[in-house]
């Protein structure tokens, strides 16, 4: 289960990967949300243009075993509703006053990382955790943004004394892919999770047996589907590059939690790693 699950966010997000009649039903919630608590399931197969069946398909891909349960979900998400509405996610506008730039750069962080509390499984960190703690080697493989997620990956599980190494571009990405090994463990990191490069290093690390982890938008994805293990993002609903940052801070959070999640568990063994690391950072610092 997630964090702080909201049924409204994921049917945002999964909206453009369900299958067409999926996507009725998906509309029409989304556009008639209040009402939908109170409605049977053959009213809300009406009201869509679908069917039972496909009313009840549709809740078990939202992951849930019944309409019942899902209906309870929705009247859940309504009880937010209302403060959800006063922080959409805001798009850059031409001519914003700076102070306008900075309180929608802001609300659309903080947004990032809350709807992605509501979409990321708990279990699923687990078991990316464990898999990080155990593992030999840890490689991040991510292009552009994701790329810079990657190298923070890097950093900061360097200062654990974990052996691990970034790779942001296609050829050298395919290049760690190949030499992988089954105790080592890839995090792929792309928001859409179609990016070719990053699919093309998954399928040969999967070959050489490495765990496979994906921090990806919570949606029908290739990367989403392929993987071992899925840390699922919220992202805005934007058009430029605001978008970008959103999803950008929406990963840089589950890299921080991965890397805390592992510290945390083995403070006894890496306090003495962060303590050296940060002397002899603050001893450049005072120079």
């Amino acid at each position: 289960m997630s964090i702080n699950s909201n049924v409204l966010i994921k049917i945002r997000e999964m909206k453009d990967s369900l299958t067409p009649v999926e996507r009725m039903v998906a509309d029409y919630i989304l556009e008639n949300t209040e009402e939908i608590p109170h409605l049977s399931i053959k009213t809300l197969a009406q009201a869509s243009k679908t069917s039972d069946a496909s009313v009840l398909r549709f809740c078990k891909t939202m992951g849930y075993s019944g309409y019942r349960n899902f209906i309870v979900s929705i009247s859940a998400s309504l009880g937010s509703r209302e403060e959800e509405q006063k922080t959409q996610y805001t798009d850059i506008q031409p001519g914003d006053e700076l102070s306008t730039i900075i309180s929608n750069i802001s609300l659309n962080n903080c947004k990032s990382i809350e709807d992605t509390l509501s979409v990321i499984d708990n279990g699923e960190i687990a078991r990316a955790v464990e898999a990080l703690r155990t593992s030999k080697r840890i490689v991040f493989f991510g292009v552009g943004a994701s790329g810079l997620v990657c190298m923070d990956g890097e950093q900061k599980f360097s200062r654990i004394q974990k052996m691990c190494h970034a790779y942001t571009d296609g050829h050298s990405q395919l290049t760690a892919a190949t030499l992988l090994e089954e105790n080592d463990v890839a995090i792929f990191i792309s928001n859409s999770g179609a990016t070719i490069e990053i699919l093309d290093a998954l399928e040969i690390a999967q070959k050489n047996k490495a765990k496979c982890i994906a921090i990806t938008k919570y949606t029908k994805s290739e990367l989403a589907e392929k993987a071992d293990i899925v840390l699922s993002i919220s992202t805005p609903e934007v058009t430029i590059r605001s978008g970008a940052m959103g999803s950008r801070i929406a990963m840089l959070t589950v890299i921080d939690i991965l890397f805390a999640g592992v510290a945390s568990a083995e403070y006894e063994h890496v306090k003495v790693h962060l303590k050296k690391t940060r002397n002899i950072l603050n001893k450049k610092h005072r120079r």
